[in-house]
């Protein structure tokens, strides 16, 4: 081996590129480039001067050591941001390398990314990871640095990424060449936007996937999946979406058929209908693999566009476990990278879509990849070998569904169809933004400490580039809080507690949606209205609507102006180093510091079982519970940290504080810990039962005192994407401080159904309010 990495080293040492994308970004290959199924920009005509063995444009200069032909990148002013060291090309066999490449970085350098660890970390240093897609943990290959730089890694085969005193490595199992991009964005937000100025940009989701979404594994049947629909709207809980999870279509020999096979759902269209009546929106599951007894099975295996590995689920017999293996499903993974095999997956799937169905649940889009043998490895695939494109399966299904749906034809009226796409996927690779897909971060357990890991998952997933991010409310897995027989964890104090905490950390996130196994999640499983558990669910919800002005404004901004729903505090105070590796607050938006409570404050993190209990346990066990009987109405404290560089207003009380402290708070079950950056002014909308039920035609603005600041208010209609034509409105506030004025400005821009007049009500922290008509032209309130 060391004899084929000399002769390597040797041979490749004089083809290193370094091509500059923009004055800012830098691709480098040592050897030959990996065929790109990420990057969609090409080279821009930047000016460089090339002298030697250095390249400089107007932002960058790079050096190369012309003997260990490794490079040194430096801002334009000389100061250095990252080096390599050594790097190594060792043949595996006749069409792959092995490919690996050092960096050295400064010693409290931190960085971030790389994927949804679940470690409950945020900074990268000391770490070792072998990567690749699975359920809980997914790999984009891009990180960042405090110091304003960024890396994408381009291989797409398992890598393992270890940083240690001998500097920090990637090394992949397949590759041709060394092929990675620096990037320099000075900031956090400067790395994303190039990031996805490489890989393409954001498009809009509806305007309904910002309610509230239910779902559980699973509802069996037509009827119970339109009842839930039907209690919602009779409890006057607000909900937009209702998702149906797997077999529907029947048996495992039948899996992923994408219709509704199932005696119990033959009437699938009709419930679809039923739900769009009820003012609600339906998503389905589907997944990466298919049962030998569907059409696509037969078709894609006539063709040899299915792949010969163990995949979920094991079994033909549903519903045992552990899976009776000596009646193997026959379930088979499709070629996702094939363009034949993505579209005779649509032709199938376009069934569904042609009932009404409205969002994608992609299910194991890692995919589920079980006891792997070599030869399942160097299996050929299109492109290359399953090892060779591994980690980009999600990328290349989540993309043949965009990509078709968008090009479908409305046959009625001969035109594009111009409904949004909403594809919710448990796995993600790099670039995966571009193409309308939000990742939930896998099957994860109920407990506090998972809990706590999902906020830098979210974070890390994020820095990568991907601003859209979810988790199942309350965990996957929630079978140890079933202490009072099957499906008993909702009357489970202690899981009470935790899966409210988890909503109120849900309430922060892209998507905001309940789902788990072993116990149903729906809001009465957990009481009734004036008791408070169900009441501190019910208000969670209700916020999450009175936000969705400001969280749509801020789709906006991720969609033309590359900024992030979930903010680490770093990007936006860098110069406070308490931030660096916090991960359990986050800024959500530019205006909002959420700071959910992730610790038990009622109860013990630890479950308890009746047999565990305590003296005192079961003494004061009065409602026969496994603990206690729980006083959900106490108030508690909890202590949150007000980064520097700004003074904090508590979002519920008014309290203004100054930032760079620690503050103790006064909590409350049904209360998140949020504050509000002075200088914001954050628009919020009207209790509603769904989306669209009520307009916006008096929305209440909130302006929070102590330093200028401006928001802008994005309309469209919803649901299409006449927005990338320009069929938008924006609206701009801007609050001068010192003369306590706020100037609402010109609404620019116009789109169908869009209202002409309106009012606004500006409030202050104090109580101060004042109404003005608005009919598009600028005007001035004096508060």
């Amino acid at each position: 081996m060391m004899v084929a990495l000399l002769a390597a080293a040797a041979v490749w040492a004089q083809d290193v590129t370094v091509e500059f994308m923009t004055p800012s970004i830098v691709h480098v290959v040592k050897g030959q480039p990996t065929k790109t199924l990420v990057i969609t920009a090409k080279p821009g005509d930047v000016a460089v001067t090339h002298n030697g063995n250095t390249w400089s444009s107007s932002e960058l200069t790079v050096k190369m050591d012309p003997g260990m032909k490794s490079l040194t990148f430096m801002t334009k002013k000389g100061k250095v941001l990252l080096k390599e060291q050594g790097w190594s090309l060792i043949r595996k066999n006749i069409d792959e390398w092995e490919v690996s490449q050092t960096f050295q970085l400064d010693k409290d350098e931190a960085i971030y990314g790389l994927g949804t660890i679940q470690n409950g970390k945020m900074n990268r240093r000391g770490e070792k990871k072998r990567m690749e897609q699975s359920n809980l943990e997914d790999f984009q290959n891009v990180l960042q640095s405090i110091k304003g730089w960024g890396l994408y890694w381009e291989n797409y085969s398992p890598t393992l990424f270890e940083d240690n005193a001998k500097g920090m490595t990637f090394t992949s199992e397949a590759g041709q060449g060394v092929d990675y991009y620096f990037m320099y964005g000075g900031s956090a937000d400067g790395v994303i936007a190039q990031m996805r100025y490489l890989s393409g940009d954001v498009p809009m989701f509806p305007l309904w996937t910002y309610g509230y979404w239910q779902s559980k594994e699973r509802y069996k049947t037509a009827r119970e999946t339109e009842g839930i629909v039907d209690q919602y709207r009779a409890l006057q809980v607000p909900l937009d979406g209702i998702i149906q999870d797997w077999q529907y279509w029947g048996s495992n020999y039948l899996w992923n058929a994408m219709d509704f096979l199932a005696e119990d759902f033959a009437n699938g269209k009709q419930m679809i209908d039923n739900v769009h009546k009820k003012h609600a929106h339906f998503m389905i599951s589907i997944w990466a693999s298919f049962g030998p007894m569907t059409q696509q099975f037969r078709e894609l295996n006539e063709k040899g566009l299915l792949m010969p590995f163990e995949t979920w689920p094991q079994s033909g017999i549903s519903h045992v476990w552990p899976p009776i293996m000596k009646y193997p499903s026959g379930v088979k993974v499709y070629d996702a990278f094939h363009p034949e095999a993505r579209a005779i997956y649509w032709k199938y799937l376009k069934t569904l879509y042609d009932y009404g169905c409205d969002a994608w649940w992609m299910d194991s889009t890692d995919p589920d990849f079980f006891n792997p043998r070599e030869s399942d490895y160097e299996h050929k695939v299109y492109g290359g070998t399953w090892r060779s494109q591994r980690n980009a399966f999600p990328l290349a299904t989540v993309r043949g569904i965009y990509e078709a749906q968008r090009a479908t034809r409305n046959e009625e009226r001969g035109t594009r169809n111009e409904k949004r796409v909403f594809i919710m996927t448990r796995s993600s690779y790099a670039g995966q933004q571009h193409y309308g897909s939000n990742m939930w971060s896998g099957d994860v357990n109920s407990s506090w400490d998972m809990l706590r890991k999902q906020v830098p998952c979210g974070l890390s997933f994020t820095l990568t580039g991907n601003p859209n991010f979810n988790t199942d409310i309350g965990g996957f897995f929630c079978g140890s809080y079933n202490t009072k027989g099957s499906g008993s964890a909702p009357k489970n104090p202690q899981f009470q507690e935790l899966y409210v905490r988890w909503m109120q950390y849900g309430l922060f996130c892209p998507v905001f949606r309940s789902h788990g196994a072993d116990a149903p999640r729906e809001i009465w499983q957990f009481g009734q209205k004036g008791e408070p558990v169900y009441d501190a669910i019910e208000k969670q919800i209700r916020l999450r609507y009175r936000l969705i002005p400001y969280l749509y404004s801020t789709a906006w901004q991720v969609t033309s102006a590359n900024d992030s729903y979930m903010r680490p505090l770093f990007a936006d105070f860098a110069a406070d180093k308490r931030v660096w590796n916090m991960a359990d607050e986050f800024m959500f938006g530019r205006s909002i510091l959420a700071c959910p409570i992730v610790k038990a404050q009622y109860t013990e993190e630890k479950v308890i079982r009746t047999n565990a209990m305590t003296g005192w346990d079961r003494q004061n066990a009065s409602d026969g519970s496994a603990v206690g009987a729980i006083d959900f109405t106490a108030t508690k404290t909890a202590t949150k940290y007000l980064p520097k560089g700004a003074t904090w207003y508590d979002f519920w009380t008014g309290q203004r504080y100054q930032g760079g402290k620690d503050v103790t708070l006064e909590t409350s079950f049904d209360r998140v810990p949020m504050f509000v950056r002075a200088g914001s002014i954050l628009p919020l909308g009207p209790e509603m039962q769904y989306v669209g039920e009520k307009t916006w035609e008096n929305l209440e603005l909130r302006v929070y005192p102590g330093a200028d600041g401006s928001f802008t208010l994005y309309e469209d209609e919803g649901d299409s994407y006449n927005y990338e034509k320009g069929a938008y409105s924006t609206i701009t506030f801007k609050w001068n401080d010192k003369t306590r004025t706020l100037t609402i400005g010109q609404r620019q821009g116009e789109y169908p159904g869009m209202l002409k007049a309106r009012q606004f009500t500006v409030v202050l922290p104090d109580g101060k309010q004042q109404t003005v008509n608005y009919d598009g032209q600028e005007l001035t309130v004096k508060i």
